[in-house]
């Protein structure tokens, strides 16, 4: 018996995604995988008019994010395949949970089997981590907030990962955000000679890193929108938030984990910025499980 899956409309991409961007990381993804000579194996044991279908399955609990940029890896590759999601991005699910089935020529489905899966498995690993982040501090008014530690070339996707995890981006690029940072007091001369520069520069807002509450004061005297306090444990965080008072913008940062989150959300800062969560995230377990293979009609 003969079957003919009949093709799909590629996956529409989610808000808030370059797609020029998304196709630059399938593309580039693909020639790394595929090399000058394709997928050689699947060339020499699979008959050119071979159709199959295959379903994307979630091997434990999860959180989805990538499914529709899994899809277009297939697409990338050809025209004539059937691609159906059956959860969305956001989604909590569980092992076993069928994620998507795809259909068309078997040659195409593996040769984009393994990047499709890179993708998918990278950003629900992402989305995952931040949802039990964002779940360990709920009920405070905190929020849980990505860094720029991603691997190259991957910050959108990471970013846009950590969104669907209900998490909140940091800024995305070096030119998004005024970041005073140690190394830039140390340069500048100062937390005070540093912010000055910086509104002389009419940037804005301006937020500084403060390792101690004297710099806290210094912060909030020379004018900071925002500060970041990196490695203050929860009483030490407290106690600025105290001297803050409200009047700027509160950042914890460095030596978060899930035992210490909740304690460093009841402080009172307004955010927590994690850098794992897009720098060191496990890859989800999810497999291409082969459902039927079939010759196309004649």
């Amino acid at each position: 018996m003969s079957v003919t899956a009949r093709p799909s409309k590629p996956p529409t991409l989610p808000d808030g995604l370059d797609p020029y961007a998304v196709e630059r990381v399938i593309q580039d993804a693909l020639d790394e995988d595929l090399g000058l000579g394709g997928d050689v194996t699947s060339f020499a044991t699979i008959s050119e008019d071979a159709r199959s279908s295959a379903s994307l399955n979630a091997r434990e609990d999860m959180v989805v994010a990538g499914l529709d940029i899994a899809g277009l890896v297939f697409f990338a590759l050809s025209d004539d395949v059937h691609w159906k999601a059956h959860v969305k991005d956001g989604d909590k699910v569980g092992a076993g949970t069928p994620l998507a089935t795809i259909e068309g020529p078997a040659q195409t489905l593996l040769a984009a089997e393994r990047t499709a899966l890179n993708i998918l498995q990278h950003l629900s690993g992402i989305a995952t981590l931040t949802r039990t982040y964002v779940e360990a501090v709920a009920g405070t008014d905190t929020d849980i907030l990505d860094t720029r530690k991603t691997i190259p070339g991957l910050r959108d996707l990471a970013k846009y990962a950590t969104r669907t995890g209900g998490g909140v981006n940091h800024r995305m690029r070096l030119d998004d955000a005024v970041l005073i940072k140690d190394n830039h007091i140390a340069a500048a001369g100062g937390i005070a000679r540093a912010v000055k520069s910086t509104v002389d520069a009419k940037l804005s807002p301006i937020q500084v890193e403060c390792d101690t509450l004297d710099q806290v004061t210094e912060a909030l005297d020379a004018g900071a929108d925002a500060v970041l306090l990196d490695n203050m444990d929860a009483p030490q965080l407290a106690e600025a938030v105290k001297l803050v008072g409200g009047r700027i913008r509160t950042e914890a940062s460095g030596g978060v984990n899930l035992k210490t989150v909740r304690a460093i959300a009841e402080s009172g800062v307004d955010c927590i910025s994690i850098g794992r969560l897009t720098q060191s995230a496990p890859a989800v377990d999810i497999g291409l499980d082969w459902a039927m293979n079939w010759k196309a009609d004649a």
